[in-house]
């Protein structure tokens, strides 16, 4: 058994175990991958950078595993990519209870510079097409009051985003209820730079990631097979949500902008 067996069933293929994989390593090793994946002249990411996830799951004498050093990004409570003030915002603009509450994971966040500026490298990561969910915000029959109010409270929130993305460029309509997860990824970049931090938002594609069949031979989704299929799949995906012409511009939002980039990554990948 190795660490991707450690992994729930539902992790062990696709974007996440990847992820673990392509941040491991020697800091400046990390840093100039995070940089080249980027590959614009004015972005860089350096080896006293913060960034997420980090670690891997480690054998026990007991031959079980332990899952503990596996830290995902969390920009409303990972402490290291913002400030305390600036996370306190960020929260309580998404959240209206914290209690048992989360702000969302992202494959891969890191600080960096942009133009000179202190900014945030944040990555949506996916390596077959399945992964590209159209699902709106779930909120149980029976929830709670807290999940209530959360749930209102986020609509409102990409609500906001949505229209002050609008009016940079027309033609975005970002909701809690449809393509969610696309929605969160741009109303917290666009948060983030309206209140002054710089980002860089990069939706990723692995490409040719064979193993996204599981072990039983079944196809979990339809790899992407060069730039131009990822490209393609995730324009049809964001169709009338992001207007297309925002993609690899940058977007202002009052005292900074949000950069949306399509990016493509091929590495082998343990069998």
């Amino acid at each position: 058994m190795n660490w991707l067996d450690a992994l729930p069933n539902n992790r062990r293929r696709g974007s996440f175990p990847r992820c673990l994989l392509f941040m491991e390593g020697e800091r400046t090793t990390v840093a100039d991958k995070l940089t080249e994946l980027v590959g614009l002249p004015d972005v860089h990411v350096k080896a006293k950078d913060f960034w997420m996830p980090r670690g891997l799951p480690v054998p026990k004498a007991n031959g079980e595993w332990d899952m503990s050093p596996i830290e995902e990004a969390k920009l409303g409570e990972s402490i290291g990519f913002l400030s305390d003030d600036r996370r306190e915002q960020v929260t309580s603009w998404w959240l209206a209870v914290r209690e048992r509450a989360n702000t969302p994971n992202w494959d891969i966040a890191s600080t960096c510079t942009i133009a000179g500026q202190d900014g945030l490298l944040l990555v949506e990561a996916k390596a077959h097409d399945a992964e590209l969910e159209k699902d709106g915000k779930a909120l149980d029959a029976n929830a709670s009051d807290r999940s209530i109010a959360n749930h209102e409270q986020i609509g409102r929130a990409i609500h906001s985003a949505s229209a002050g993305l609008n009016k940079a460029i027309a033609g975005w309509n970002l909701s809690r209820d449809s393509h969610y997860q696309l929605a969160n990824r741009f109303a917290w970049a666009w948060k983030l730079a309206s209140m002054g931090v710089p980002v860089v938002l990069v939706y990723w594609g692995f490409i040719c990631a064979a193993e996204v069949n599981d072990r039983r031979g079944r196809r979990l989704g339809e790899p992407f097979a060069d730039y131009a299929n990822w490209s393609r799949v995730l324009l049809e995906h964001s169709r009338n949500i992001v207007p297309e012409q925002a993609w690899d511009r940058d977007i202002e939002a009052g005292p900074a902008a949000i950069k949306p980039l399509i990016r493509v990554w091929k590495e082998e990948f343990p069998a």
